[in-house]
């Protein structure tokens, strides 16, 4: 019986009755071979053994040989006729090795290579598993196994299987999510379970980043997969081999490796911007590409596909890190790039031809208006959750508020609360400043809370809270209130639209009419505020809004504007010490009708 035995010292040596006569070393192990086998089956020993013969020696050196010891012990074993066990492990080694000695069919009929191919092709190539097997053991063997196409053939059998049938595919080897244990894939009728359509994407994970863009590519190729299972791949491989730790991510050791995932991962997106990948997804690839340090041409990529679906983004997902620590904390430049491109191409969207009334342009009009509110409200809540940064700085502020359109925001109780986060971060803004902050808020578009919060904020100018004072008795005393749900839920557009313009109408143009007129509203206001105590009944809305005037900031803002009565025509007077600015009474919260107005002894205003 002829086998080979292993030693001590890296040797391997034939037990056989016959002296060896050649010594082939193969990296630092020696194979105590015979010529005669080794002749018969390999060109390439052939030459060797030839030279060493021609040197007086009996030992032959083998250089950089393909597989190592082990493909060669397997080559030497064919050349003796012993048993060789090939498996989806080895069967790329061997196939090189092969190749390096030259084991054609012209040296020996049914030779080692004709067997192994005849083992790919009949065996390896029709297993799911084994071909991922394969592909992954082929990298260590380039250039060898590129050349020989086993890469290539793996990939196609890889991307091939994607493509087939759920109702005909068995589940995959890694994807066992109902414990069925099955490592084939079958094309059979008569099954009691369908995989689902992305049965694949597990098993894909595998692969490193090289190989995977390459099956990746070969499966797009094809044309059959949707761009939402091509997305929920490249998602899985992310969260698969991204590091979930900030420290890990950047860390030097794995910066290089990281940068080149998350390009790749990039560069096989869907080609439809519009499906394919989450908004959440593509903002969490851009924050990694931004740590990392990933080239521009990535991030523009990721904009341009965000810009695509901003609104359906969360505040948290926007919180993008900052490319430079003296920008601040988080990027809002970037957000704010990010905002106008949403609304440049709604805009363009909405400069199409609406004119003809059919369901389907209604339908796109009506998606078009709820991007556009829910990109307001995602717009103010970041506000709200950046504007505690200290290095925030007030331009980055406000023009992120302003880019978005003014019916996105129909309702300002969000902004006000942003506003009012940024005054109680930044307190020592200038007068100015804090009037530019402020002049961004409608105080005819505050609900009743945001209204009551506001008299009593003392970051607020006076000149603001004047104004929601004003605002609110008028719309407490006008016979159409806007009623706002318990809910919280945002009033429709046309009912504040009347109830602005009733109100625009009741502002009265004259400065003294105007003290006039507030100083009869406190009057009156504590003269029924007494009475409902005294009745000790409920309170109804109106009590509660008279009720507010005797609060002690809003006391002190009717007292100063009694004293400043005798002060000029046009009503300028001093303004309390919790005021950033010393605006003329004149200015008015809201724009003013050119339309005549009533007198004013028909003009009442009654707040029970």
């Amino acid at each position: 019986m002829i086998c080979l035995q292993a030693f001590a010292g890296a040797r391997r040596h034939v037990a056989s009755d016959l002296p060896t006569d050649v010594i082939v070393h193969v990296s630092e192990v020696r194979f105590y071979l015979h010529k005669f086998p080794l002749l018969s089956k390999s060109s390439k020993l052939q030459r060797l053994i030839l030279n060493a013969t021609e040197e007086g020696t009996d030992e032959v050196h083998i250089a950089d040989f393909p597989g190592g010891a082990k493909a060669f012990e397997i080559c030497s074993k064919f050349c003796y006729g012993m048993i060789v066990t090939l498996s989806p492990h080895n069967v790329v080694a061997a196939r090189c090795a092969a190749e390096y000695l030259g084991m054609t069919e012209d040296m020996d009929k049914g030779n080692l290579i004709f067997k192994i191919e005849v083992f790919i092709n009949s065996s390896i190539l029709r297993s799911w598993k084994d071909s991922i097997i394969v592909l992954q053991s082929a990298k260590a063997l380039l250039p060898w196994s590129e050349e020989l196409k086993v890469i290539g053939r793996c990939i196609d059998a890889i991307a091939s299987k994607t493509s087939v049938d759920p109702a005909n595919v068995s589940w995959s080897y890694s994807y066992n999510k109902k414990g069925v244990a099955c490592t084939e894939i079958v094309e059979s009728a008569g099954k009691t379970s369908v995989a689902p359509k992305d049965w694949w994407v597990e098993d894909l994970c595998e692969l490193d980043v090289d190989l995977y863009k390459r099956v990746m590519v070969a499966i797009k190729s094809k044309g059959r997969m949707s761009p939402e299972l091509i997305g929920e791949a490249l998602k899985v491989y992310a969260v698969r081999w991204l590091p979930d730790s900030y420290d890990a991510l950047i860390a030097d050791d794995y910066m290089r490796r990281n940068q080149c995932l998350v390009e790749t991962i990039i560069w096989l997106l869907p080609s439809d911007k519009t499906s394919g990948c989450s908004c959440r997804f593509l903002l969490k690839l851009l924050k990694v590409s931004i740590l990392v340090g990933a080239g521009d041409h990535v991030k523009e990529e990721l904009m341009r596909r965000i810009s695509f679906q901003l609104h359906k983004a969360s505040v948290k997902d926007l919180l993008l890190p900052a490319a430079s620590p003296s920008d601040g904390t988080h990027d809002v430049r970037l957000v704010h790039n990010l905002v106008q491109r949403f609304v440049a191409r709604t805009a363009l969207s909405h400069n199409g031809d609406f004119v003809e009334k059919s369901d389907e342009k209604m339908i796109e009009l009506n998606f078009e208006q709820e991007s556009s509110l829910a990109l307001g409200e995602l717009v103010d809540g970041y506000l709200s959750e950046v504007a505690s940064d200290p290095d925030l700085e007030l331009s980055s502020f406000v023009e992120l508020a302003t880019s978005v359109p003014e019916a996105a925001r129909p309702v300002h109780d969000s902004l006000y609360s942003a506003v009012d986060a940024y005054l109680k971060e930044h307190p020592n803004i200038s007068k100015a400043d804090k009037k530019k902050i402020c002049g961004l808020i409608d105080v005819k578009k505050l609900s009743a809370d945001a209204c009551v919060h506001a008299t009593q904020n003392d970051r607020l100018p006076l000149r603001v809270v004047v104004q929601v004072l004003f605002f609110q008795q008028l719309r407490a005393g006008s016979s159409s209130a806007l009623t706002l749900a318990d809910s919280g839920e945002h009033a429709c557009t046309k009912p504040m639209q009347e109830q602005s313009e009733q109100c625009e109408r009741r502002i009265p143009r004259h400065p003294n009419k105007l003290n006039k007129q507030i100083t009869s509203l406190s009057t009156r206001g504590e003269g029924e505020h007494r009475n409902s105590e005294l009745r000790g009944g409920r309170h109804s809305f109106k009590d509660q809004l008279g009720g507010l005037l005797l609060q002690s900031r809003s006391r002190r803002i009717f007292d100063k504007l009694w004293s400043s009565k005798g002060h000029g025509e046009h009503g300028k007077g001093s303004e309390t010490s919790g005021s950033s600015q010393s605006p003329p009474l004149t200015a008015k919260p809201t724009e003013v009708k050119p339309s005549p107005l009533p007198p004013l002894r028909n003009r009442r205003y009654s707040v029970s």
